[in-house]
């Protein structure tokens, strides 16, 4: 969390200029040290600063005066990094290739180095953005979800941010691109009973993913449309691997009544179900359909190929940079969040139950 941290912390994030107000210039003017002397905390003072509401008129006078008083200056692009930094949680997973291509393709037309950061730190509650923000890059595009005390830090640094396809719900001023996810999950399930499925299973992810989420009810939506009823006992939820996919088709394959479609929240869960399909001597399409979602080139390779909701991460990810560096130039973006659409893409893993 951020509050009143120690001043050496924050000394880089906004110094007043030498001839400016008449405070003590033996101590570094910044945000923290405004926020310590008006007695609230970083985040107040950083509301106060980029005129944002949620802040009482006297607590705002009091901190306008003290930014007056010792002349602190809100820091400018001047003094950042030309690099966009692109922060993931983990790097493992393939569709990560997918979004550096796309930054890396728009950082190169604009002539801005590009960082890539992972902060897989299993065994640390919260991993720390002290190092980015050390780095002062122009803008971070972050694919690891941020807590509101790593975006206030970062705005009190001064430096522009981008979600990449948000996990979870976001203030209406933090700015994202994402996928139309649930029409994605929605089109996916339609296409199956489109074909006659009745008894059609899903692999939901974790279930505080707002992506999963939306996938997930697009899928329930698409099942009422077509009269069918949405059985709990044909849903499960695991995380987006393809062993745990294999794991949670298993279990659905094991029913005394067996699905004869499965939909999985992604293309690396659909490749668990292929395994648990061979394993229990099913063949795809014959016995089993299965749609996977994100469109990663592998799975065009497979056998069979697989029907998938094209997620097209990296024009998704070429957006957010764009946004991020117009941010980065103190530009007013003409969207704050932005989704773009999915389609699916139907090869041959799909097919007519048996009758």
């Amino acid at each position: 969390m951020i509050g009143k941290a120690t001043l050496a912390d924050y000394a880089a994030d906004g110094p007043a200029d030498g001839d400016g107000g008449q405070g003590d210039m033996s101590r570094p003017v910044t945000i923290a040290f405004i926020a310590e002397s008006a007695g609230v905390s970083v985040p107040t003072v950083s509301k106060v600063i980029n005129g944002k509401s949620g802040v009482s008129a006297d607590t705002r006078a009091r901190v306008e005066a003290l930014v007056n008083e010792f002349g602190y200056r809100k820091p400018t692009g001047a003094n950042r990094n030309n690099v966009v930094e692109l922060v993931f949680r983990e790097l493992k997973h393939m569709w990560a290739v997918e979004i550096i291509r796309g930054v890396e393709r728009v950082a190169r037309r604009h002539r801005v180095g590009l960082m890539v950061s992972e902060f897989g730190l299993h065994d640390t509650a919260e991993p720390t953005w002290d190092d980015t923000v050390s780095r002062r890059p122009n803008c971070v595009l972050s694919v690891a979800q941020l807590s509101e005390a790593e975006r206030e830090q970062l705005k009190a640094k001064g430096i522009p941010f981008v979600v990449f396809d948000p996990a979870t719900e976001l203030p209406d001023d933090v700015p994202f691109v994402g996928a139309t996810n649930w029409s994605g999950g929605r089109a996916a399930t339609r296409h199956l009973t489109e074909l006659g499925h009745r008894r059609i299973a899903m692999i939901s992810g974790p279930q505080d993913q707002l992506y999963c989420c939306a996938r997930l009810d697009g899928y329930r939506s698409a099942l009422q449309a077509a009269g069918l009823p949405v059985d709990p006992e044909l849903v499960a939820y695991a995380p987006l691997t393809s062993e745990d996919g294999c794991v949670a088709a298993r279990s659905l394959l094991a029913l005394a009544e067996r699905p004869t479609a499965i939909f999985a929240a992604n293309d690396l869960q659909a490749l668990g179900v292929y395994q648990a399909a061979r394993e229990a001597g099913l063949r795809i399409p014959d016995d089993l359909s299965v749609v996977g979602f994100d469109d990663l080139p592998v799975v065009a390779w497979v056998d069979p190929p697989l029907t998938t909701v094209h997620q097209p991460l990296t024009e998704m990810a070429a957006a957010a940079t764009e946004l991020a560096l117009t941010l980065g130039r103190g530009e007013e973006a003409p969207q704050v969040g932005l989704e773009i659409a999915t389609t699916l893409t139907v090869r041959a893993s799909t097919a007519p139950p048996k009758s």
